[in-house]
């Protein structure tokens, strides 16, 4: 299939998952990943167990209030759904569609050391059978897809010319690829919070990043109203000795974004990357109030600032306390997405920074 068959399509998915005071939930941990969670709670990482999971996540009462869509990890896009009292058996997927939620799949396949690199640099690998892996997803009721580059920010040079410009035309290749087969790309340049560099230094590698993934989208011929930009904050390095405001982190992050990201793009939707559950909802706001003419959707796809204390409280067994705490952290990114976001308004368990060195999945 040709780009040009899924136009229409690619604009509509994207303007859904762009709804005002929205964002996404990413429940694309990898098996390891996942197993690691389920350590912090002493649950065994089985097949079953994480089936139970996102049987919860995707069954929460309310949910496609302010969640617009779900990125999940290949084994649940085809995974049955645990038993349910009352009703047929049936597929997560179908799940997460009855709440209203469009279905996304992570189609990478995780980085690797970048040869030619400095020490650390990575490139994201999968762009071999990626467009059989998009076709199949797309068939099994995918409509977006997430596409992970990583990047550092260091003493000794990085982010390298050549890791800036690998990542980009890796996330570019594979932006066009997943248009070609009717999925909205999600495209992420994360800049990770490794380091103490202060916070102007994150912006101008921000800039240089995000205009050389969007130099590279054009050259590509990507069709920017089918895609959604997934970029980190403009914060300061989490080891640096001065911590900015989060009027501040506003001002840098919406100047930042101003001068690279095209207002064609429907929406920015910011990652966590190891902010904690309330900080998250916090800076979201408050990028919000820095910028409330943008000319995109200002919204949020996080992963651990809206799981953490759902798992906390879940603990495996108590699916209710589990879903609370999903649907409270889901209501206050919502406010967030909208510029309305009161601090404490909803309960955190997460006591604070999420953080975690040299972070993958």
């Amino acid at each position: 299939m040709s780009l040009e068959t899924h136009r229409e399509e690619l604009e509509a998915t994207a303007a859904a998952l762009a709804r005002p005071g929205t964002g996404l939930l990413a429940a694309d941990e990898s098996t390891g990943t996942i197993g690691k969670r389920f350590a912090a709670i002493d649950l065994e990482n089985s097949e079953e167990n994480r089936r139970a999971y996102r049987t919860l996540l995707a069954t929460t009462p309310g949910l496609g209030e302010t969640i617009s869509g779900v990125i999940l990890y290949e084994e649940t896009l085809y995974q049955e759904a645990a038993p349910i009292a009352g009703r047929p058996a049936g597929s997560i997927v179908d799940l997460f569609k009855e709440q209203g939620l469009v279905v996304g799949i992570k189609l990478d396949l995780g980085v690797e050391p970048l040869a030619g690199g400095l020490a650390g640099e990575t490139w994201c690998t999968g762009l071999r059978g990626l467009q059989e892996r998009a076709a199949r997803a797309y068939a099994r009721g995918a409509r977006f897809a997430k596409w992970r580059a990583v990047l550092r920010i260091s003493a000794d040079g990085c982010p390298s010319e050549l890791c800036v410009r690998e990542n980009a035309w890796g996330l570019a290749r594979y932006a066009r690829t997943a248009q070609e087969e009717g999925l909205v790309p999600i495209v992420e340049p994360e800049i990770l919070m490794d380091g103490d560099h202060d916070i102007l230094t994150t912006a101008a590698v921000q800039e240089w990043v995000l205009r050389s993934v969007y130099e590279a989208l054009g050259q590509n011929g990507v069709f920017l109203e089918g895609t959604l930009l997934k970029p980190s904050m403009t914060l300061p390095g989490a080891g640096a000795s001065d911590r900015s405001s989060s009027e501040q982190v506003a001002a840098y992050t919406v100047r930042t974004l101003r001068r690279s990201v095209p207002p064609a793009v429907p929406a920015i939707l910011f990652l966590s990357g190891g902010l904690g559950e309330e900080e998250a909802s916090v800076l979201l706001s408050a990028i919000h109030a820095a910028d409330p003419e943008a000319p995109w959707h200002l919204g949020f796809s996080y992963g651990r600032a809206l799981q953490h204390s759902c798992l906390s409280e879940w603990k495996g067994n108590d699916t209710a306390a589990g879903q609370a705490a999903l649907l409270a952290r889901a209501r206050a990114n919502g406010a967030a997405a909208r510029g309305a976001y009161v601090a404490g308004s909803e309960p955190s368990g997460d006591g604070g920074s999420l953080f975690v060195a040299n972070y993958s999945y």
